[in-house]
């Protein structure tokens, strides 16, 4: 199936035959948190398996009744594929490099455990990654809806591949794992980048926050220049402009919800630099804008920022985490009369500015990281195509 210009040496062979095993689980009920002892067991969820790698924290624990089913236990070497889910979470593949115990397949996905005589794990990964399996896969997937679609166990062991020797998987392997340690080091980096972000805004707002923690903001101690007060004294929300589908006329100026830009307008109601954080539907969210917009109904937007620096309140009621005030009806809602007298802190407009600077630096780095990790991928994804249907050969590899 790799290509019909694949090297005559290459093996014809079905992933059947390329195993030793394959296992799927059960789907039940399970607790939405992570394995806290040895004795437990873990169910993994679907974004364990990543197109980015393995992330075996994706998991959740199951009844007791369920734990210890070693034959479905996923060890270090094994490929698991989603097989059940929205279309574009279905086929995805990877290779467990290594993996904590206890950890079972769900029903959601398949086993496959490579039979190392014949094939190398990361190769049979990357066989089933390459665009034509894809395709394959895509055409025999079936469901009522696109967010619930899945194929059959048999349409994946009956897929026929085209295997490289065994010295030439051996050198495959070898390119793959070497662009794979640059791929998973820049993940590292941003992922260290955005702890260090993270901790950053704990560390610079920690005032601003403390003060939701003290029951009268006069008491709480202060660094020089901070000021207590209520979040509606530094900045006035104001709930969003409605707007009919028959409004609708496509221009310059972003239309901003609860879950940010949903189209654009011919028109504005608001002049940039604005602040909008979701009112109904999806809460939490906190969007920036530089320039002119229109904020929907579906969302709050800073009316009045009383002097301070947009980008620092922007950081202000994004650390507030304002989901937790949800009003708790039918429909997530957030009031902007149950947020304004919040217990905040601010500092002096210079010190904002100073604080939005530092946390714009680092952003700035981990977007650079984010932009070199996306080349890396496509390179990958562009070699592992050529690789594993021989349009490129490793030196050496044609040798066997």
């Amino acid at each position: 199936m790799n290509s019909a210009a694949v090297p005559d040496e290459w093996t014809q062979v079905h992933v059947q035959d390329l195993i030793t095993k394959k296992f799927t689980g059960p789907s039940p009920t399970c607790e939405e948190r992570q394995i806290a002892s040895d004795d437990e067991w873990g169910l993994l969820k679907t974004t364990a398996v990543t197109w980015d790698g393995w992330r075996e924290e994706a998991h959740k624990v199951p009844p007791r009744s369920y734990w210890g089913q070693a034959s479905i236990e996923v060890h270090s070497g094994d490929v698991l594929v989603t097989k059940a889910g929205p279309r574009h979470r279905v086929g995805v593949v990877v290779h467990v490099r290594a993996t904590r115990p206890h950890l079972m397949v769900s029903g959601k996905m398949i086993g496959l455990r490579p039979k190392s005589s014949v094939i190398l794990p990361q190769v049979l990964a990357g066989l089933l990654s390459t665009n034509a399996v894809q395709e394959f896969l895509n055409t025999r997937t079936t469901g009522m809806a696109e967010s619930q679609t899945n194929f059959a166990d048999n349409t994946l062991l009956a897929i026929r591949l085209s295997a490289p020797s065994m010295r030439e998987q051996l050198r495959i392997a070898e390119t793959l794992d070497a662009i794979d340690s640059q791929v998973r080091a820049a993940q590292l980096i941003i992922t260290k980048l955005r702890s260090v972000e993270s901790g950053m805004v704990s560390s610079l707002l920690a005032p601003a926050l403390n003060a939701s923690e003290v029951g009268d903001p006069v008491h709480l101690k202060l660094s020089d220049g901070w000021r207590p007060g209520r979040l509606g004294d530094f900045c006035t929300l104001q709930r969003g402009f409605d707007i009919t589908q028959a409004e609708q006329r496509h221009g310059p100026y972003p239309v901003i919800s609860s879950s940010g830009i949903t189209s654009y307008h011919d028109r504005f109601m608001v002049e940039g630099p604005g602040v909008v954080t979701g009112r109904k539907g999806s809460l939490g969210g906190v969007y920036y804008c530089e320039g002119r917009f229109w904020p929907h109904d579906t969302s709050l937007w800073v009316k009045d920022f009383h002097g301070n620096n947009p980008k620092f309140i922007a950081l202000l009621l994004r650390s507030l985490r304002l989901a937790q005030f949800d009003a708790a009806t039918s429909v997530p809602t957030l009031n902007r009369n149950t947020i304004h007298p919040l217990l905040v802190a601010v500092p002096t407009l210079n010190e904002q500015r100073a604080i939005v600077s530092a946390l714009e630096k680092l952003a700035s780095r981990s977007a650079a990281e984010e932009i070199s990790l996306a080349k890396l991928q496509r390179i990958r994804s562009g070699l592992l195509n050529d690789l594993l249907t021989g349009r490129v050969r490793v030196p050496g590899g044609a040798m066997s």
